[in-house]
């Protein structure tokens, strides 16, 4: 048993060090990604297979030893879960649910956070909202037997986004009673097609200064724009929802909604006032947004009913934004990855919503940026006009 273990060990090493060369050499050489992405899944095959290896060396070791445990089983345990851990091939153990049971030092950092917080969150969170149902479905093929299953996808969480190679493979154990899902990541192979908001790398914007700043800026350029619509003696123009929704879209989100509603009993009745997107955004998308009912969706219908700000960092249900005609959820159609909604809140009550969406490839919204668009709610909703007569 010893023997096999050092065996193991020398050839996870290897391994190890073939890995690091290949990241090396995709980035030094990033117009050889194809070469590249072929010879790690080479090695994710073979890392697959010493897994299965290290498996088989546990059941071996416990069918041998009936009896009470002894100290070097447990030694052998926590050696393999070492080796695990240390493996330089970012690797993700899901159980039949998709929930991460465990994940490697590498997979974790491809994920962006710790194996201790990773661990019993959905796969699926940390998977951009357009690539998620792709990745649900061929998890559910995986663990109905059919085979493993190879694809492209993106990983996206607090304003990063990278596209990646995912291997999927069942795993029978026999200390489980369900099957569990193997994932391994890997550089996207050259030519796939991509979908969303480009990857970026992290913006200036996570300097506190420069949050400041641009935070401060928002809000003198909102200010101006209502004192416009107040002018002298509360004889100015009329405010211009269109304009509000398009300063926010241009400085600090990349969709902005703005939802109204004339009918102080009855939120139901609100309507959809103004839609902003990026430039680059697609007419067709806009008209979309713009026709959806703001009642059928759960954002801004229980901002407008509870009177209460949402935020939400990290985006799991893709559906509280309703859905496009063709089904398919806004949210992923839109890309988004962090959203906030927070009421208009005028004299008598509260008048609409405002919901600010910030695409996979950017900085989350935060505390601090509910704070400021609860204030800039505030503002506008006491710079709308009167409600009309019933």
């Amino acid at each position: 048993m010893s023997e096999n273990l050092a065996g193991l060990r020398r050839e996870i090493t290897a391994l190890g060090e073939r890995v690091s060369a290949l990241v090396s050499t995709h980035a030094m050489y990033p117009d050889d990604a194809r070469g590249t992405a072929e010879a790690a899944l080479a090695e994710l095959e073979y890392a697959e297979r010493l897994l299965g290896e290290a498996d088989d060396l546990l059941g071996r070791a416990q069918s041998e030893q009936p009896g009470p445990r002894r100290s070097g089983d447990d030694g052998d345990r926590i050696l393999l879960r070492a080796m695990f851990a240390e493996l330089s091939v970012p690797v993700v153990l899901l159980d039949h649910d998709g929930y991460i049971r465990r994940i490697n030092n590498a997979g974790a950092a491809q994920l962006g956070s710790a194996p201790g917080y990773l661990t019993g969150k959905p796969l699926a969170h940390f998977v951009d909202l357009r690539k998620r149902a792709t990745m649900q479905s061929w998890l559910a093929s995986v663990l109905r037997g059919d085979g493993p299953a190879s694809l492209e996808s993106r990983l996206a969480q607090r304003g990063w986004a990278e596209d990646v190679h995912l291997t999927l493979t069942r795993l029978e154990l026999p200390t489980e009673a369900q099957p569990l899902v193997l994932v391994a990541m890997s550089p996207p192979m050259s030519g796939s097609e991509e979908e969303g908001p480009a990857p970026l790398e992290p913006e200036v914007e996570d300097q506190v200064v420069v949050l400041a700043a641009r935070r401060l800026d928002v809000l003198t350029r909102m200010t101006r724009l209502l004192l416009r619509s107040a002018g002298p003696g509360g004889r100015g123009e009329p405010l211009a929802l269109a304009d509000a929704a398009g300063l926010l879209a241009d400085s600090y989100a990349d969709w902005v909604i703005v939802d109204v509603c004339d009918l102080p009993t009855d939120p139901g009745a609100a309507r959809r006032a103004a839609v902003a997107g990026p430039p680059d955004a697609p007419e067709e998308l806009t008209r979309e947004v713009a026709a959806a009912a703001p009642c059928d969706s759960d954002i801004p219908r229980d901002v407008l009913g509870g009177g209460q700000s949402l935020l939400f960092p990290l985006i799991e249900d893709e559906g509280v934004l309703g859905h496009a005609a063709s089904g398919a959820p806004l949210l992923a159609a839109l890309g988004a990855g962090s959203l906030l909604s927070v009421p208009l809140r005028g004299s008598r009550g509260v008048r609409g919503a405002l919901t600010l969406i910030r695409r996979s490839n950017r900085g989350s919204f935060r505390l601090a940026d509910l704070g400021l668009i609860e204030e800039i709610g505030e503002h506008i909703g006491l710079a709308l006009p009167p409600r009309p007569s019933a």
